[in-house]
């Protein structure tokens, strides 16, 4: 079998470094550090060693002193204008990235890193020819040094991609030329950048055509009475001789730079991942710890390489264990006799909480089926029960979880109540999710998942689940795994996880968010997990309905924008939906942003091309007809579950950096409520015979928390005294009477009521409702001149965000926001909107959260048969005995109105009937 050529790894480090300080928005540490350099940086290098897997690495550094190139022409860079000693303040941060890593730092006085660069491959090509050379810059000046054996790796497209140069591509990209001619090609043409001068006149076109024709600089001066040399170039080239030889010498990299370099000292691997850890979590890298978390297992596959983590772990089945894993002294147990079992159920009985993880033949809880159990109550011990251990002390078990008074921790602890659920097991007494934890102190973190969280926060990399099951085609069902590898696996989930709960929680508790957690979270998870248990009944027949008028309705659409532009295209594809709008049809582009493939066709970009031709207006109806069949016409059926005939949607609890819940299989926070398709969509779910279904909606919820937040009391005497916000706004800033209000006057003045909550500016405004920037800005002057103290209030919240780095809701929900302190304008406004917007709706979002917890638990007593079956945004949606409707309604109104004192009174509006899309008020 062909063996992978081994790799060198030159990274020109200051050229990255001001790549990633011009490609990315200021980033900061909870500090206040800038880092939007250093995280770009080391965001390249993870890419490098995920993708080009080196042997060896080094790294060159420009020194801060003039180089032999000064010495030679006085004004050499002279016009480079200074980057910002925000850049230069980084590198440091940046070496420390490197040798965290073990990265081998080169930098020599007089010398520049391209120099550097040359010189290590060259000694490395004289040493071991073998090995391959990969440059890694984001410049062009080392291209005269690829070879046969040597390439160039560079982000292209600001950071996102990357081109891989050898000496084919670089022939394409310079009409012809070699590599080693590009150091002519800059003494013909000069580089502005480094203020090499160069032949003035001559530009890239003469400069190639030339050396395409005599190959060489001193060949092009042998034949200057050439008749392929215009009279105007040999002028030039006469003129300005000394010049070009000079440009010549600057350009040519130097490749014997006298340092000590030893390829040994390069091998790659054999670093302190704690160290590289602990700094990454001071800089909050946590995207970036994600990739380091993936990096040693794909490292070391290379035969006869070690990982990047080159410390194995033992343990007494180390057969069943991956390799590359740090060592500790885990104690794993499987119970499969009747001695270890005794022994186990024994302890159980004395723990005051412990640790749950089940292992399940899929991730569906209502249909997988239920593999085992692991329990841990100790650091680096855990015990695991296969399904039959289980049903020997089923009845033990069956006590245990439903007693209140011992804890219970997991880690997305939803999943596992349904699953025990499922298999008729009560769990009480639920207390921490390790998963819930780290939403509520990382709230803008996306991704949440043990293995993550292991590496994140304690430094451990653990198993994952391809090394059971595999990947791709090959794939088997966790039911196929052998016992004593998913022994092992289960056993890891649950010492993490408490592990993981033991220093979370200390974390919680430090930064003042426990109560939070405690009262609002926790107790949320059995909500959530009852509504996802209950499920929605669907009207198929409905459904199938709909599904045949979209299809027509698709059909139609086709049909008029084939019409509209004058030929059959695929309306889906981006590519040729560009070349119709833009080539055919040569709508303007301006003010239209862009994509790694040209102009964008988003839907948000082709909104503001409203007017300017017809086929805009159908191409947006389709693919908002397109969408909505694709998400919910065709997907319900196939989430209906066979055993209760209902759709389960999943409720997720740390997804959205507000507080708010998302759903998902289907989404249901998607489905448009003004669209009359969106109506429809919503007539499809139904309720039992017999039953009703009852909508709970909070009204104009966000605005009077803003109202109650400013002590604003032109606001909140309107909530007082009943009258519609939107009409008081409208009739203060039109000067009129509040009868003399028209629809449309209530209309715009509703785009500023909530556009406000979000920030929203003057040419937002006129965007929305159509009328100019000018009556825009003056409408906001209006309305600001009637709420005063809400303008008051946005200002001092942006201040407060300024001086924490992070907004709350009143329940102590936070969002850190470093980017308010930004130098980027765009950057800080954005952070600006998001610190308005998220105390108001973060206070929603826990106002909700709250009337679900004390819903769902004083419910059973009014009606046992109402089931809560849906939550949306400000609505709940429940399932209630059609005698019960009015007493149910009552008791969920009062209860939603009364959670919680705010300023401005709580407004809950209900409604009943058959279906979800389809209620009369009550």
């Amino acid at each position: 079998m062909k063996t992978e050529k081994q790799k060198l790894v030159i990274i020109d480090a200051n050229a990255l470094v001001h790549r990633a300080f011009h490609a990315l928005p200021p980033l900061t540490t909870k500090d206040g550090v800038l880092v939007n350099a250093v995280y770009g940086f080391t965001a390249i290098l993870l890419k490098v060693l995920k993708d080009l897997r080196p042997d060896y690495i080094a790294a060159a550094f420009d020194v801060k002193a003039k180089t032999f190139r000064h010495q030679e022409f006085e004004a050499y860079k002279a016009t480079r204008v200074k980057a910002p000693d925000e850049l230069y303040q980084q590198i440091p941060l940046v070496k420390e990235v490197l040798k965290s890593f073990n990265v081998t730092i080169f930098e020599q006085a007089g010398y520049e890193a391209d120099d550097l660069i040359g010189t290590i491959a060259h000694l490395k090509s004289v040493d071991r020819p073998e090995i391959e050379t990969i440059i890694v810059t984001g410049d062009q000046d080392t291209f005269q040094l690829v070879d046969n054996n040597t390439k160039i790796f560079s982000p292209h497209k600001g950071l996102g991609e990357t081109i891989l140069y050898d000496e084919q591509v670089i022939k394409e990209k310079f009409n012809g030329l070699k590599p080693e001619q590009l150091i002519d090609y800059k003494a013909l043409r000069g580089d502005p950048s480094d203020n090499i001068p160069g032949v003035k006149g001559i530009g890239e076109k003469g400069a190639i055509n030339l050396l395409n024709d005599f190959k060489t600089l001193e060949n092009i001066y042998q034949h200057l009475d050439s008749k392929k040399i215009s009279e105007r170039h040999q002028k030039l080239l006469k003129e300005h001789e000394k010049e070009a030889f000079l440009s010549k010498k600057l350009a040519t990299i130097i490749t014997e730079v006298p340092i000590k370099f030893d390829l040994e000292n390069c091998r790659l691997g054999g670093f302190d991942k704690t160290k590289v850890i602990k700094l990454f979590q001071e800089l909050n890298f946590k995207r970036l710890m994600t990739q380091l978390a993936n990096l040693d297992s794909k490292l070391q596959i290379k035969s006869g390489q070690g990982g990047l983590f080159d410390d194995v772990q033992k343990h007494k089945n180390t057969e069943n264990l991956p390799t590359g894993r740090q060592a500790q002294k885990q104690n794993y147990i499987l119970v499969n006799n009747e001695k270890i079992l005794k022994d186990f159920l024994t302890n159980l009985k004395k723990q005051e909480e412990f640790c749950f993880d089940s292992e399940t033949t899929g991730l569906d809880p209502f249909s997988a089926k239920l593999l085992g159990l692991s329990f841990c109550w100790q650091k680096n011990q855990a015990y695991y029960l296969p399904i039959n251990a289980i049903a020997q002390i089923k009845n033990d078990l069956l006590l245990i979880f439903k007693n209140p008074k011992i804890k219970k921790i997991g880690h997305n602890i939803k999943y596992d109540l349904a699953v025990l659920k499922e298999s008729g097991v009560e769990v009480k007494g639920i207390y921490f999710d390790t998963m819930v934890a780290s939403y509520l102190l990382n709230p803008g973190n996306r991704q949440h998942n043990l293995d993550t969280l292991a590496f994140i926060e304690l430094g451990y990399q653990m198993q994952p689940i391809s090394d059971l099951i595999g990947t791709g085609q090959k794939q088997i069902n966790m039911s196929e795994v052998p016992l004593e590898k998913l022994s092992w696996y289960s056993g890891e989930d649950a010492d993490l996880t408490f592990q993981l709960y033991q220093k979370l929680k200390k974390d919680l508790e430090n930064e003042g968010m426990f109560g939070l957690f405690e009262e609002l979270e926790m107790p949320l998870i059995e909500v959530l997990a009852d509504i996802e248990k209950n499920g929605v009944k669907l009207d198929l027949k409905l459904l199938n309905k709909l599904s045949q008028e979209t299809n027509q309705d698709l059909e139609l659409l086709e049909k008029k924008i084939y019409k509209a532009v004058g030929k059959k295209f695929n309306i889906a594809s981006p590519q040729q939906l560009k070349e119709i709008l833009f080539e055919k049809l040569k709508i303007s582009t301006v003010g239209l942003g862009k994509t790694k493939t040209g102009i964008s066709t988003a839907a948000d970009e082709l909104e503001k091309l409203r007017g300017e031709h017809q086929v805009i207006d159908l191409i947006l109806d389709f693919r908002e007809l397109a969408k909505l069949k694709s998400t919910y016409l065709d997907a319900l059926p196939k989430l209906i579950n066979t055993k209760d005939h209902r759709v389960h949607t999943s409720f997720n609890q740390t997804v959205t950096a507000t507080g708010r819940l998302s759903s998902s299989n289907p989404n249901l926070q998607n489905i448009p409520i003004r669209t009359k398709r969106g109506q429809q969509i919503r007539k499809i779910f139904i309720a039992e015979k017999d039953y009703k279904i009852v909508k709970a909606d909070y009204s104009q919820i966000e605005l009077r928390i803003v109202a109650s937040l400013a002590n604003d009391k032109n606001m909140l005497s309107a909530f007082e005294s009943q009258v519609d916000i939107h009409t008081k706004t409208a009739a203060a800033i039109n000067d009129l009477k509040i009868e003399e209000v028209t629809p449309s006057l209530r209309r715009q003045a509703k785009e500023i009521n909530f556009g406000v909550l979000y920030g929203m500016g003057s040419w937002g405004l006129s965007k929305r409702t159509g009328i100019s920037s000018q009556e825009a800005k003056k409408f906001i002057d209006k309305y600001f001149q009637t709420y005063q103290e809400v303008k008051k209030y946005l200002l001092e919240t942006i201040e407060i965000a300024r001086t924490k780095g992070y907004v709350e809701t009143f329940y102590g929900r936070r969002r850190y926001l470093p980017e308010i302190n930004s130098s980027s304008q765009p950057v800080r406004a954005g952070a600006e909107r998001m610190a308005i917007n998220m105390p108001i709706q973060g206070t929603a979002a826990d106002l909700i959260k709250l009337a679900m917890i004390q819903i769902h638990q004083k419910l059973p007593k009014v009606s046992p048969a109402t089931k809560m079956i849906l939550q949306v945004h400000d609505e709940l949606v429940f399932e209630v005995p059609a005698k019960e409707v009015k007493k149910v309604a009552e008791f969920i109104k009062n209860a939603m109105n009364d959670v919680y004192k705010l300023r401005a009174p709580i407004a809950t509006e209900t409604s009943a009937g058959s279906s979800w899309g389809e209620t009369q008020e009550l």
